[in-house]
């Protein structure tokens, strides 16, 4: 294998890197196995049966593997999402060690802070030291008991690239296009109806990429897009998969919020979305899921429907429960009702609590852009 490595490394550069690297290395490292053999063969033993024991080509994968799960960073994902742990410090483990994601960029996607995230990472670590979890991807009869995790990990991946929790851009495309693929191996390994949903939900999302910011890089609201830079082929794929999934009669979290993606991508326009349709999805999807941020997006979507004055009096009511307040998006979705309301001094109020809360560098500048229009 080590001579496999030197080849590629003469190779690739030049042909460039093969669609299968790891099967072209373990071709490769098979021949100079057998040149090997060759060259040490005395007299005329033969060969045959050391050739016939060195598997050849993707034939062998399986083997080489001894599992079930091929790709390398989706074997890690199952491995690390052990069920002896508890499912938040799963993901928080994963996201960390395997993902490559921050301390700070985890505990923005849980919503609490970073010390509190640390220490679950420290608790899992300790957890698998003292009961001596072994890290090995289970059997793909277990592969299932682990998915839930799995799909929230690809999920949170897909959303600190979908809207990055800090920095100079609104996306990191990188980390977006890693959980889309990471979701079409799932799909090839369980094609379960929340594969299918997860992976619509993010092609869905992905699709407005090229209309979510100005060549500047400063933020445009949905409302505002052109339609016409949303990918076509990513939606049409999106909405099959939402379809599939519904006709199982087994869809749940992540189906349901693609279905909402769905009305959206399938506008033609903003004033023509079936907000009526997105606020019935909200429904169901509190009763599947219930989380203040659930809550938070189904009060945006009834004020859309409504009027603003239904869709604050909802936000206040999350706020009032303490829930969601130290959450940016919270606070800017209250100003943006109560701008509309013309209550510029609520509004004002909730904007610079908003703008003090974001560590965005596009989302601050909107921010600062809509404080200075209620001048």
């Amino acid at each position: 294998m080590h001579e496999a490595f030197t080849a590629a490394m003469e190779q690739w550069p030049g042909d460039g890197i093969p669609s299968n690297p790891r099967a072209w290395l373990v071709s490769a490292g098979r021949f100079k196995a057998i040149d090997r053999m060759r060259r040490r063969a005395k007299f005329e033993t033969s060969i045959e049966p050391y050739e016939e024991n060195i598997p050849s080509g993707d034939d062998g994968m399986q083997d080489f593997d001894g599992e079930s799960v091929e790709d390398d960073r989706l074997r890690l994902i199952f491995t690390c999402c052990h069920p002896a742990l508890a499912p938040e410090a799963r993901v928080a483990l994963t996201l960390r060690e395997v993902c490559g994601l921050t301390t700070e960029e985890i505990a923005h996607a849980f919503l609490t802070n970073p010390p509190t995230l640390a220490q679950r990472i420290v608790r899992a670590k300790s957890k698998i030291r003292e009961a001596k979890i072994p890290y090995q991807v289970p059997p793909k009869s277990e592969l299932s008991k682990r998915l839930e995790t799995v799909l929230q990990v690809v999920y949170l991946i897909f959303n600190e690239g979908y809207s990055a929790s800090s920095g100079d851009s609104l996306t990191r495309p990188e980390l977006s296009m890693e959980a889309i693929r990471l979701g079409r191996l799932l799909m090839e390994l369980l094609p379960e109806p929340e594969v299918m949903g997860i992976l619509a939900l993010m092609l869905l999302n992905e699709s407005r990429r090229g209309a979510r910011t100005t060549p500047q890089g400063d933020i445009v609201l949905l409302e505002d897009q052109d339609r016409s830079l949303w990918n076509r082929e990513m939606i049409a794929e999106g909405v099959a998969l939402v379809e599939r999934s519904v006709s199982t009669r087994r869809s749940g979290f992540y189906t349901i919020q693609a279905a909402i993606s769905a009305i959206h991508a399938e506008s033609p326009d903003a004033p023509s979305t079936d907000w009526a349709e997105i606020v019935a999805l909200y429904d169901i999807l509190i009763r599947v899921n219930p989380s203040p941020v659930v809550e938070l997006n189904r009060a945006v979507a009834v004020a859309m429907l409504d009027g603003p004055e239904a869709g604050l009096k909802l936000i206040d009511d999350v706020l009032g429960r303490g829930e969601l307040k130290d959450y940016h998006l919270v606070h800017s979705a209250r100003a943006e009702l109560c701008r509309r309301l013309g209550r510029n001094g609520e509004a004002r109020v909730s904007y610079e609590r908003a703008l003090s809360l974001a560590k965005q560098e596009p989302e601050m500048r909107f921010l600062q852009k809509r404080l200075g229009e209620l001048e």
